[in-house]
């Protein structure tokens, strides 16, 4: 069954949830089935073959509910593809809060995290931990399909509103179609996310950035174990940011800024 959906929230075909009823007609449980797809994997093309059949089936049996096969579907061998074994770390974090909980990261502890995760726990984990997540419980439940929630939300940072539509740019969007991070200096520098107009091509902007060289200034940082330089300053090319930034958080030190420079 289809029910709109609260004005705090943001659709992006419309102002519409999907939601799985007792009731709800094998039409309807198809609707949620494509809603899972388009929302998990990122508005893809499937073809009949990557389809999760017997996930699928379970389904429409009632046998598990709309949560589990979302899980299903977050770790497919489709969306391990796409988006683990061919994106930047970075990427694949912010892509799986897109996904799954129906925003962006709010700042570098949460991304901290996830990675620290996925680097020790393994990618089943990583995923189990926005699904099993409470925030999750409260948004969507058992049976509603997740969706974007560009809107401010009660305990959340306001900074969450411009990060989750820089993630979320439209009907024709394939999220696999970038593979860098669009978030990474927003996030690691605490600044606020400039929105991009749909018409700016915003794809052939960030496979631009991973040619152009970066300047990243670091306050803090500890070396050794022993003592701290009070500024460092490191020259990378946007094809490294993202392990460099990670290098950077093992340091315990501050990104005071991100700065292109050619």
């Amino acid at each position: 069954m289809v029910s709109t959906a609260p004005t705090a929230k943001f659709g992006l075909d419309s102002d519409l949830i999907f939601e799985l009823w007792p009731t709800s007609g094998i039409d309807e449980v198809q609707a949620v089935i494509r809603a899972v797809y388009r929302q998990v994997l990122g508005n893809p093309h499937i073809m009949e073959s990557e389809r999760l059949v017997n996930a699928e089936s379970q389904l429409c049996d009632r046998n598990i509910s709309v949560r589990e096969f979302v899980r299903a579907v977050a770790k497919s061998d489709f969306y391990r593809a796409r988006y683990f074994e061919s994106c930047a770390p970075y990427r694949f974090i912010e892509l799986n809060f897109k996904h799954l909980l129906g925003r962006a990261p709010l700042d570098q502890t949460e991304i901290s995290e996830h990675i620290r995760i996925c680097i020790e726990q393994g990618y089943d984990a990583e995923i189990d931990s926005y699904i099993n997540s409470d925030e999750y419980q409260v948004k969507f439940g058992e049976n509603i399909v997740p969706y974007y929630c560009a809107s401010s939300q009660i305990g959340q940072k306001q900074v969450g509103y411009n990060r989750t539509l820089s993630l979320v740019r439209g009907n024709s969007e394939i999220d696999s179609s970038i593979k860098s991070s669009c978030l990474v200096e927003a996030v690691a520098t605490n600044s606020t996310s400039e929105i991009v107009p749909l018409a700016g091509c915003r794809a052939a902007a960030y496979a631009d950035a991973t040619e152009k060289i970066f300047k990243i200034v670091v306050r803090g940082a500890m070396y050794g174990g022993r003592r701290r330089r009070s500024t460092t300053e490191y020259i990378v090319p946007g094809s490294k940011m993202t392990p460099q930034i990670q290098r950077i958080n093992r340091t315990t030190g501050t990104i005071v800024s991100i700065t292109e420079i050619s």
